[in-house]
């Protein structure tokens, strides 16, 4: 009987299995998105969710929480600067999976998992973006009119 064995095996031992989810919680923090397949994303999906709300707590026993599970300190600093302030009105629910299909080489079904959200922050930084090279163009052409006068 399994009573009481919460988690998914994912066919490795134990060090391997916290070293495979602390790297794809990491990286699902400091990008924003993975693509992985469907249990690794179903399996690393809790522990995102955790170390967001810890994130919104904003202490520093939360901190070192974090800081033990995250690998390196860029990303424990990005989860309490940036992302623990936008989830802070949020009740739960910060990530999300998208299926995607399957792989091409062993046919295992892929998914993304990147959190709720992540794609206003890029488009408004592709908009900033592109403000900015329209507003270039646009003195780089008063200049020019400015010298052919």
């Amino acid at each position: 009987m399994r009573h009481r064995k919460a988690g998914v095996k994912l066919k490795r031992d134990i060090s391997a299995r916290r070293a495979l989810l602390r790297g794809l919680v990491t990286n699902v923090i400091q990008d924003e998105r993975i693509t992985t397949t469907v249990p690794k994303a179903k399996a690393a999906k809790p522990l995102v969710e955790k170390m967001i709300t810890l994130a919104k707590e904003d202490s520093l026993h939360a901190r070192r929480q974090a800081a033990a599970f995250l690998i390196g300190p860029e990303a424990v600093k990005k989860l309490f600067d940036k992302l623990g302030p936008r989830f802070n009105q949020r009740e739960g629910g910060y990530t999300r999976i998208v299926r995607l299909g399957w792989r091409k080489g062993d046919g295992a079904e892929t998914a993304k998992l990147e959190l709720v959200g992540s794609e206003l922050v890029k488009r408004a930084a592709e908009r900033a973006a592109r403000r900015e090279e329209r507003a270039k163009q646009i003195r780089e052409g008063k200049e020019e009119g400015e010298e052919k006068k």
